[in-house]
């Protein structure tokens, strides 16, 4: 079963609707974000509103599939409180590198926790859910399933989080850029990414073609002009930096399988480099 989020940060999102919600209506919710039953759904700062495809139901007198009008309201953080956390999380460097790396770092909940805030949702006080379909309970199916395609956009957009906590990601900017650290922050979210594609007429190497104005010495050309040492030194087992590979993270858009793009990519890059090692 495919999972709507690969990210820890996107399962815990998730894990705090699933602790008051009825089983049987997230299973509902699962199988209407997976089958095309949400039409659309926005999101600004902490409100997300979206329309829901309904079932026709004779017993409840519906007909016709209906849609349903559906609003999720995060609990925002108050903008004092903001002014808090703020020069907390960007006076640690190892929050804001993986900030830069488009990921959201585990102690960061830490943090929000010492000042008596989370950035996450923990519980039902941190919703209020409403939804215009005859089901008396609150969550309904129609809910759950919107709150799944929500939580599966963080993967990609970890300062989502922020923006459904009340705070925007240009208010974000502004408050970060009050420190060194929070200005690094600061300014790889203001610079838009640009691939600069160059067309390519064929996928292998140009032939070349070189006059050679001595004639070879075919001694030489089997054997080479120096001998070769006698014992090889073998090299140092340095570490690959890859930083284009981390920036976008564990998962990112284009990955996806379950596992981590990284760690995927860090295999492989072992793989190559100690291939054939036994040879020399």
């Amino acid at each position: 079963m495919a999972k709507f989020s690969r990210t820890w940060w996107g399962e815990r999102f998730i894990k705090a609707l699933e602790g008051f919600t009825d089983d049987n209506r997230l299973q509902r919710g699962r199988s209407y974000a997976r089958g095309g039953k949400v039409k659309s759904f926005e999101i600004e700062l902490n409100k997300i509103t979206a329309k829901v495809k309904g079932s026709i139901n004779p017993y409840f007198g519906v007909y016709k599939e209906p849609t349903y009008n559906i609003v999720i309201e995060i609990t925002p953080i108050p903008k004092t409180r903001w002014n808090e956390a703020i020069p907390k999380i960007a006076s640690k460097a190892s929050i804001v590198s993986r900030l830069l790396l488009n990921e959201v770092p585990e102690n960061i909940e830490e943090t929000f926790s010492q000042i008596g805030l989370h950035l996450l949702p923990h519980s039902s006080k941190d919703f209020k859910t409403k939804c215009s379909c005859p089901d008396y309970a609150n969550p309904c199916k129609h809910i759950a399933g919107v709150y799944y395609l929500v939580a599966s956009q963080l993967d990609a957009n970890p300062f989502l989080l922020f923006e459904l906590r009340g705070l925007s990601k240009a208010e974000l900017q502004a408050k970060l850029a009050t420190s060194p650290l929070g200005k690094a922050l600061s300014t790889s979210l203001e610079q838009p990414e640009e691939v600069n594609i160059q067309p390519s007429e064929s996928f292998y190497t140009r032939v070349e073609k070189r006059t050679v104005n001595q004639k070879p010495n075919l001694r030489e050309f089997w054997l080479g002009s120096t001998r070769l040492p006698s014992t090889i030194e073998a090299a140092n087992d340095s570490g690959i930096p890859a930083i284009l590979i981390k920036k976008e993270g564990d998962f990112p858009a284009f990955w996806q399988k379950d596992s981590s793009f990284i760690e995927t990519m860090e295999e492989l890059y072992q793989r190559v480099k100690t291939k054939n090692q036994h040879l020399i």
